[in-house]
């Protein structure tokens, strides 16, 4: 483009930044909790993050579950967000949208029952927990087969 190599690194660079974080900040309006359930997860949260932390110190459950936990706790104790802290509202939201999509990939691998084992809220808490999740919806029906 310039002729230069440093200069076109850094000019692909430059767009292909904000071009992957709106692209990411589409996928978090995509994926949130409808209705009221965002101001529930924001609720929730000190009780998610020692369950994550449990969850992801528990050698029961699969690997792959575990390092999924480990790169969400990564994330969250990183300074580097989606949206900045600083934002009202939205700074924390990134965080809980990517907490219940992590959540509920987890809950699908682990099982409810391992979650409920290192809930560390109360019962409501936990019901709260459920509807963020999806869990409690029935499973989709199988196809049938012939």
């Amino acid at each position: 483009m310039t002729g230069s190599w440093a200069w076109d690194v850094a000019i692909g660079i430059a767009v292909a930044l904000p071009v992957t974080w709106l692209a990411l900040i589409a996928v978090l309006v995509i994926v949130r909790p409808r209705g009221g359930l965002l101001r529930e997860a924001l609720r929730l949260l000190p009780d998610v993050l020692r369950l994550v932390r449990r969850l992801a110190a528990d050698r029961e459950l699969p690997r792959g579950v575990r390092v999924r936990l480990a790169l969400l706790l990564a994330y969250l104790a990183s300074p580097i967000d989606l949206v900045p802290d600083f934002i009202p509202v939205l700074g924390y939201a990134d965080d809980a949208i990517i907490v219940v999509a992590v959540l509920r990939s987890v809950v699908r691998r682990a099982g409810l029952r391992a979650v409920r084992r290192h809930w560390p809220g109360t019962d409501d808490g936990f019901a709260a927990l459920t509807r963020l999740t999806g869990l409690d919806r029935p499973p989709p029906a199988a196809p049938p087969t012939a």
